[in-house]
């Protein structure tokens, strides 16, 4: 059995070729498909190989997010718990493993000291001396969602922002620690001492205000400036999850300042990202920077934890329970909002005085309701009631804020909803929720430029992965509302390239067909519509538009169209059917 089974593009050998032979030089054995003999059989020996090795290191380029073959490798080994991927050059990965932390080495050569490398090579290392045999089964990114049962609550992985929670409780569980140690810098001003201070000091405050974590303060971390740092003692002296380091260093007429973000555990680099900015007026751009900063990093963390979180066998806090509720919404289904359900509901046994589990499981009522054709009012009910709570409980927390407006939108409450969403924002203000439930309130009262500005805010901090699709549903409400059909229809396109049976995308999508004139590619998304969805009926899907938030005008000519549509489609069907039984007569 070889320690790595290697998985790459043919167009990628050269490559491939570099880090076989990185690994063979560190100790490890290599399976790649050069070494298959004369006589044996590609498909039998490769598939052995592939289940047999205890670590899959998976080279993603622009040629092997193509392949079949990588996929399915790659697909294998997230089900087996053995996938390592790594970046070898910049492509938007297969949507199932966006969530799947990834090794950036588009700059590696070859280089065994790059401190990049020798992160991924100890990942690889400590897979390759565990026996896969001891590993327990775990939910795989591309496997459907299971219904909630007694024996397991397993998801694949999650996209979405966890809420941020209060001081730390057993039943809620514990919350990850950071550390920003001061950053360094490299040029000669001492006036870039300043900012680089400023700049931590800021960051410390702005992350610690928006997000579920502890952050040490500023205090305790600088007492690092100008040490040598041994991050694992840090770790270990203040029980410190991740570590944020970083520098500035001047590039001409600009200022660039590189921040990374360490496990602070193994000290394997888990993110990194230039920011550059015009070298003059620094101080006065000091806040844009913190905003910018502060959103990228939230985003990344957030990613990072609930990818940790939804990976384990079961929820054991209701911390864990909220994470996979909110990845189960992003199936956008009537299933996972089921085990949505089941999750927040789980949250809330676990900690009943937490007001982000009460106000995630009134959401998760709510999406349900419109999901079902905003007919069962018993379940509106109960989302209200959960939201009232919650608004009760802590009426000015950003995340039951944002949630809570959602659900007075599925009520109608628009007023209601508009305030919410603008308190939330006012509050965090570099929130994802808040961004969105401010650009779906913007869009409601048409105000279609604020909320076009919103939208763009979001795509800037999340540019892909599944949360991607609650922007580009908003997105295409809004351009629809201003009457930007091709861009809309770009949009909606977009969502069903996430999520190809999306119910929103293919409402969406016909109906803005159509009002181009373009019926062929309208009714064949209808039938694609009923296909997906075959007992949902018309009124059903009339009373979901009707209650979006398109402004009143806009949601009736939406449903007048669809209405059209569907008669066209039933037409057609009968048609077919018609002749079908006059060939089988004739």
């Amino acid at each position: 059995m070889a320690d790595i089974f290697l998985s790459y593009n043919r167009e990628d050998q050269a490559t491939a070729r570099l880090y076989a032979d990185a690994f063979e030089a560190a100790g490890l054995s290599v399976w790649w498909d050069v070494t298959l003999r004369a006589g044996e059989t590609y498909d039998v020996v490769t598939e052995t190989a592939l289940r047999e090795a205890r670590a899959v290191v998976v080279l993603w380029s622009p040629r092997s997010v193509l392949s079949r073959w990588v996929r399915a490798e790659a697909t294998i080994a997230d089900r087996n718990r053995t996938l390592v991927p790594a970046m070898i050059e910049q492509c938007e990965r297969p949507i199932m493993f966006e969530l799947t932390q990834t090794a950036d080495l588009t700059h590696w050569t070859g280089d065994s000291a790059d401190p990049v490398w020798q992160a991924f090579l100890t990942e690889v290392r400590r897979l390759a001396s565990s026996s896969t045999d001891e590993l327990p089964p775990g939910p795989t990114s591309g496997s459907p969602v299971s219904p909630p049962s007694e024996q397991t609550h397993e998801l694949q992985s999650m996209a979405q922002a966890a809420p941020a929670a209060p001081a730390d409780k057993p039943t809620l569980g514990k919350r990850s620690t950071v550390g920003i140690l001061p950053f360094s810098n490299r040029s000669t001003s001492a006036e870039d001492d300043e900012l680089v201070d400023a700049l931590v000091e800021d960051l410390t405050a702005a992350i610690s205000g928006n997000w579920g974590f502890r952050v040490l303060s500023y205090r305790t971390m600088a007492q690092y400036k100008g040490e040598r740092i041994d991050i694992r003692q840090i770790a270990r002296d203040h029980d410190v999850d991740y570590i944020m380091e970083g520098n500035l260093r001047r590039l001409g007429a600009k200022v660039r300042i590189t921040a990374q973000l360490v496990d602070a555990q193994n000290g394997a680099i888990l993110w990194t990202q230039k920011f550059d900015r015009p070298g003059t007026e620094l101080f006065e751009l000091l806040d844009d920077m913190v905003e910018d900063f502060t959103a990228h990093i939230g985003v990344q963390l957030e990613r990072i934890e609930l990818d940790r979180a939804v990976k384990a066998e079961k929820p054991d806090s209701a911390w864990d329970a909220l994470k996979r509720a909110w990845y189960s919404l992003t199936q956008t289904n009537t299933e996972s909002i089921h085990y949505a359900i089941a999750n927040a509901k789980k949250a809330v046994e676990l900690a009943p005085d937490y007001p982000v589990a009460v106000s995630t499981l009134g959401l998760c009522l709510g999406i349900l309701y419109q999901r079902e054709g905003s007919s069962d009012e018993e379940l509106l009910k109960q989302a209200l009631e959960h939201t009232t709570r919650a608004l009760q409980m802590n009426g000015q927390h950003h995340i039951v804020q944002s949630q809570a407006s959602l659900v007075k939108y599925y009520a109608q409450q628009w007023e209601d909803s508009l305030r919410l969403a603008e308190g939330a924002y006012e509050t965090s203000p570099n929130s994802m929720q808040t961004i969105l439930a401010l650009a779906g309130a913007y869009t409601r009262e048409e105000r279609y430029d604020e909320a076009m500005a919103m939208i763009e805010r979001f795509e800037a901090m999340v540019p892909r992965g599944l949360s991607l699709i609650f922007a580009l549903i908003t997105k295409c409400w809004a351009l629809y509302g201003m009457g930007r059909i091709d861009e809309a229809i770009e949009a909606a396109s977009q969502m069903l390239k996430l999520v190809p049976s999306d119910h929103t995308g293919l409402m969406m999508r016909p109906v803005l067909y159509a009002e181009r004139g373009d019926w062929d590619l309208a009714l064949r998304d209808i039938a694609e519509l009923k296909r997906c969805y075959p007992d949902e009926t018309l009124e059903l899907f009339l009373n979901t538009i009707m209650t979006s938030r398109l402004a009143d005008s806009v949601r009736e000519r939406n449903a007048a169209m669809f209405t059209e549509l569907w008669k066209r489609a039933e037409g057609q069907k009968e048609d077919q059917a018609a002749m079908s039984g006059a060939n089988i007569t004739e």
